[in-house]
């Protein structure tokens, strides 16, 4: 006979049940799975989640969500000691359009390659398969506009790069600055 499905957990205990579950799980997992495997309904796995995110602010865990799916991932502030013990670090640099570049798909996404051109004005082709081939973006499916060229977005490796929980956590851009009016006299 196969084993039961295992008893839905206490409120109390639902997010030590989803922490086991994220920290077992090979790559980040949208709600509706975690709240499935646990028993739960998705408001209910939503809420132990923030309460989880909440416990890690005083460790060196952080949970990382993008929108769409939930990750495990290490605080910023102990990411010297991580790259001391894994051996990464400043060989893994950006050039500065590749920053560019990473900087527009973050706050616009999801965006199109033409959308990143049209404010960086040059050609971003190869600072864009750079972005993915590193893995901070991944195609996020394809606009409704003729051609239908690919969208853009950041993935989980991207917030735990730049020590993020959240694209929501972007710092503000700031305001462009103020045309001034020169009145020429002639």
């Amino acid at each position: 006979m196969p084993d039961a499905a295992p008893r839905p957990p206490s409120p109390g205990e639902l997010p030590w049940v989803l922490e086991a579950l994220l920290f077992v799980a090979d790559e980040p997992q949208p709600l509706s799975a975690l709240a499935r495997a646990a028993g739960v309904s998705e408001t209910a796995a939503r809420r132990a989640l923030q309460q989880l995110a909440a416990d890690y602010e005083a460790r060196g865990l952080r949970l990382l969500e993008d929108g769409q799916k939930y990750q495990l991932g290490a605080a910023p502030e102990y990411a010297p000691y991580i790259e001391a013990m894994l051996g990464t670090g400043p060989g893994q640099r950006l050039s500065r359009a590749a920053l560019e570049t990473l900087t527009i798909i973050a706050y616009r996404q999801p965006c199109t390659r033409a959308e990143i051109e049209a404010i960086r004005g040059v050609n971003s082709d190869r600072h864009v398969a750079i972005l993915e081939q590193r893995g901070l973006i991944e195609q996020a499916g394809t606009a409704d506009t003729p051609g239908r060229p690919r969208l853009y977005r950041t993935t989980m490796r991207f917030l735990e790069h730049f020590g993020i929980q959240s694209p929501r956590d972007l710092p503000p851009l700031p305001e462009p600055p103020a045309e001034e009016h020169i009145d020429a006299a002639i």
